[in-house]
């Protein structure tokens, strides 16, 4: 007898509107333990909403979010979400442009540093113990995405690509238990994209993370994912294997358009 698997996350009828569009329309849907999920449709489908819901930017109207079999409260704050073990990265770039490379990728480490002002002021003890811990954390993120000859490089001195390798280093610096990406391509050389294709799938089968992420370049997310959900007008229209999406005639329609005339 096959054991069913926990979701890691459950999204059940999310509904949220925005003065009189209904940006999100009863969308339900899971992601399991382990696998590479994403969130697929048509410009202003609703995609990044749902990431921002997922991760408490936004509030939803109506329906739940169960994250680790637990149900969430719809008031609960970005950084509690964060703590919980929920990581994002945005589709504009988010960087500290005035910090180096480490520096911004250490920040995806402040979730986990316990010492408090008085330690750290201090400086001894446990707080240098943390801080050389957290260091060496880093170093192993920047060795794994090859950015080593970077790490002090200012992120404004940083071409795009490599921006958007250090914000996804800084995430996965956070060690979450679900990775968020939001269209972790965007504006790429096919070069560019084929490495960071490689990053996340290699995060996910190297170091384990599940992650969920929106992505517009049909190529990768078949390549790479496990499952794939597709949103048109805010409302899900598929869900399942990257064959099975393929087949489906609402997502070509929904792609494509209709042949008719």
């Amino acid at each position: 007898m096959n054991e069913k698997i926990e979701p890691i996350l459950r999204a059940e009828n999310i509904s949220i509107s925005f003065g009189g569009l209904k940006a999100l329309d009863n969308v339900s849907l899971t992601i399991n333990p382990g696998e590479i999920f994403a969130i697929i449709g048509p410009n202003g489908a609703g995609k990044t909403t749902m990431l921002n819901v997922l991760n408490g930017f936004y509030k939803q109207d109506e329906g739940s979010i169960f994250f680790e079999g637990k149900k969430r409260s719809k008031h609960m704050k970005p950084n509690v979400i964060a703590a919980m073990g929920i990581a994002r990265t945005f589709q504009n770039l988010a960087l500290f442009t005035g910090m180096s490379a480490l520096g911004n990728i250490m920040v995806g480490r402040t979730m986990k540093m316990h010492s408090n002002i008085f330690s750290q002021a201090l400086y001894w003890g446990f707080s240098r113990k943390e801080e050389i811990e957290h260091r060496r954390a880093v170093e192993r993120i920047i060795d794994f995405l090859q950015i080593e000859n970077i790490r002090r490089t200012p992120a404004s001195m940083l071409p795009y690509g490599l921006r958007k390798r250090v914000e996804l280093a800084r995430a996965l610096a956070a060690e979450p238990k679900l990775l968020l990406l939001d269209e972790p391509m965007a504006g790429m050389n096919l070069e560019e994209k084929e490495d960071i294709a490689r990053f996340v799938l290699d995060a996910n089968e190297e170091l384990g993370y599940t992650i969920a992420l929106i992505e517009h370049d049909m190529g990768v997310v078949m390549d790479i994912c496990d499952r794939i959900a597709v949103l048109d007008f805010g409302k899900k229209i598929a869900e399942g294997t990257p064959d099975e999406v393929k087949a489906n005639p609402e997502v070509v329609k929904a792609y494509l358009g209709t042949a008719e005339g």
